[in-house]
């Protein structure tokens, strides 16, 4: 199924700066970070208390430009994760959400399904078990196809049997992520941006011509110097996520480490080579996924990506580099330890993105047609990965609150593990269910 917009149809008004706006200086929830997770539960939330006041803060000129703006725009349909696991509920009954909010609101997509496909033997014990797990999950309309089969659906793809997911889809994340702060402020809620906070705090004194005492004891000051006034303060941070749960004196744990993933771009003569996404059967024994090929909703095609360490957190170039990030992330034992149980992996990774014909080879196992004169350097994504200090990569929710009596005032999401877009409208119900059940809301 399809649904095609003209852009002009399908944009949402975007959110930026809203210093021309009357800012008041209290709120009954304050959410910082305004990428989807945020912006989903924000709208989520006021939806939910409509009486309540609510204001969005985030540290960019615009809304959701880092993950939510970086990603492969992929709707997954939920074939991957431990059968009964909050991811693999998450993300079902998120693509489900993503759908119909896509349908209701006029926002673009393609239902251009995904194969997933074993081009040797050895990988199709782990094929079937995939399938098992997808059935598992009520994961809609799959399965398991031959050769004949994947040509009939990738004419140019070539494996010996494939697990065929046409419920999953791809959309363009940021433009949803943008349709829910719309929905937000058209609720009554407040977006601010290029507001960084610096600093989350208990006060005991009301603010500045407030009558209403300690209603409101938490000040959430950012690095101009700017206040604002709340009675309860939800963060949804990602990159930064770790950083903004010690401004409350939670652990630094779990560490976000920052991987870059970089694509190559299909030219355009050769867009006939792929028909939907076509992805590598998961190899347990290495922590990301490997190559794929993914169809984007502006008509482009893109391949991988790899996965190395980012010197920046939002370093979306090779040299982009921060001291602070990058002495952050070596000096984490956890860290340390994940790449010396993956150091083959880890170089494999890095030789790819410098070398691309490297990374044509592992393609062409899939499109044997493919070459290195057919592809082109495209964008990057940074993941905000969750480590724990002996190197594992968190793949579980992680709420926090802080110490002291600001602790019953804060949530934290410290980690909304992939795939957090397909789910976000289900991620946003159980965030403001753990929000209303702390605060008692």
């Amino acid at each position: 199924m399809i649904r095609v917009l003209s852009a002009a149809a399908a944009q949402p008004k975007l959110l930026k700066d809203v210093t021309g706006r009357r800012l008041h200086s209290t709120y009954d929830v304050a959410i910082v970070g305004a990428g989807i997770v945020g912006l989903a539960t924000a709208r989520e939330l006021i939806l939910r208390h409509p009486s309540l006041s609510f204001i969005v803060l985030e540290k960019e000129k615009e809304l959701a430009v880092h993950q939510s703006g970086h990603n492969s725009g992929v709707i997954h349909s939920g074939i991957y994760y431990t059968p009964g696991s909050l991811k693999a509920r998450l993300c079902v009954r998120g693509a489900t959400l993503a759908y119909e909010y896509c349908e209701k609101k006029g926002l673009p997509y393609k239902r251009c399904g995904k194969l997933i496909v074993a081009v040797e033997q050895e990988e199709i014990p782990r094929l079937k078990a995939l399938y098992e797990r997808g059935l598992k999950n009520n994961v809609r309309d799959l399965s398991i196809i031959d050769a004949k089969g994947i040509r009939e659906r990738e004419p140019y793809c070539r494996g010996i049997m494939a697990l065929d997911s046409p419920y999953t889809g791809i959309v363009d994340w940021r433009l949803v992520a943008l349709r829910y702060g719309t929905d937000f402020e058209e609720a009554g809620g407040m977006v601010v941006t290029e507001y960084d906070v610096s600093d989350i705090s208990m006060v005991k004194e009301s603010p500045a011509g407030s009558t209403e005492g300690t209603k409101y004891p938490i000040a959430i000051r950012d690095k101009k110097g700017k206040e604002v006034r709340c009675s309860y303060v939800l963060t949804c941070g990602g990159l930064y996520s770790d950083r903004l749960s010690q401004i409350s004196g939670c652990s630094r744990e779990p560490r976000i480490v920052p991987f870059r993933g970089d694509y190559l771009v299909l030219k355009p003569e050769k867009h006939y080579l792929v028909k939907g996404n076509i992805y590598p059967v998961p190899n347990p024994r290495f922590p990301f996924l490997g190559v794929h090929f993914t169809p984007r909703m502006d008509g482009s095609i893109w391949l991988g990506p790899n996965a190395v360490l980012a010197f920046k957190r939002e370093g979306y170039k090779m040299y982009d580099f921060n001291a602070r990030d990058f002495a952050d992330a070596l000096s984490f034992s956890g860290l340390q330890k994940l790449v010396l149980r993956n150091i083959t992996y880890g170089i494999g990774e890095m030789y790819r993105g410098v070398f691309i014909g490297a990374q044509v080879k592992l393609l062409q196992k899939y499109i044997p047609e493919l070459s290195l004169s057919d592809v082109l350097r495209g964008p990057a994504g940074v993941r905000a990965q969750a480590l724990d200090r002996e190197g594992n990569l968190v793949d579980d929710f992680v709420f926090d609150g802080g110490v002291g009596d600001i602790g019953s005032r804060v949530l934290h999401v410290r980690n909304a593990p992939s795939p957090a877009a397909t789910s976000s409208l289900a991620i946003a119900e159980m965030i403001a269910d753990e929000v209303e059940s702390r605060f008692s809301l």
